[in-house]
């Protein structure tokens, strides 16, 4: 991993055009932003933007809690790893992952060989303050969400830490902003985006 966490002034991070030469796949916590920032990256580059559980739900006309009520997590993670290899494939945009995708090592090497990791990493806090209020995250439905929260943050960071590109999610940082930091990290990399 690089290390990227530097953030491009409004007036760099509009020089920043150019063509994606390979899907750039949001990974990290729930809650980290991967959705909202790989949709306003997507616009700002003019490219596709598909989110792994969305594509999964509509596979299955199920909504992820369903599927892992009725299948459980195994069944689905199977499914994610199809899903994603997929879109890898079919698609050249960004792609937002569910917070376990990266934990797999398959998932992980197919990621970086057919795209570009980008670890949104925040703290638990921030974590915490943006997923308390939903009930739509199968793995918080315990006596002490918060503390599952904190468990899986301990067991995950380090896989995310694998990731090709970090980019801080501090909470104070607006979407716009996020995705100036995002296209900051993704200037280093001219294998996947090409500068124009």
């Amino acid at each position: 991993m690089s290390g990227i966490e530097q953030t491009a002034s409004p007036r760099q991070a509009q020089r920043v055009h150019g063509k994606l030469k390979k899907t750039v796949v949001m990974v990290g916590m729930m809650g980290a932003g991967k959705t909202a920032v790989g949709r306003a990256l997507a616009a700002r580059l003019k490219v596709p933007f598909i989110d792994s559980d969305h594509e999964i739900e509509a596979a299955a006309n199920m909504s992820v809690p369903e599927i892992f009520a009725r299948d459980g997590e195994g069944f689905f993670r199977r499914k994610e790893s199809q899903v994603i290899s997929r879109l890898l494939d079919d698609t050249r945009g960004v792609l937002s992952t569910g917070g376990g995708a990266y934990l797999a090592e398959a998932n992980r090497r197919m990621i970086s060989d057919k795209g570009v990791a980008v670890w949104l990493n925040a703290d638990p806090a921030v974590l915490w303050s943006r997923v308390k209020h939903r009930d739509t995250r199968p793995l918080l439905r315990t006596a002490n969400p918060r503390q599952t929260l904190q468990d899986l943050y301990d067991d995950r960071v380090g896989f995310y830490a694998l990731a090709d590109l970090e980019v801080r999610s501090d909470g104070e940082a607006s979407i716009e902003q996020m995705v100036d930091r995002v296209l900051a990290a993704l200037a280093t990399r001219p294998d996947v985006l090409d500068i124009q």
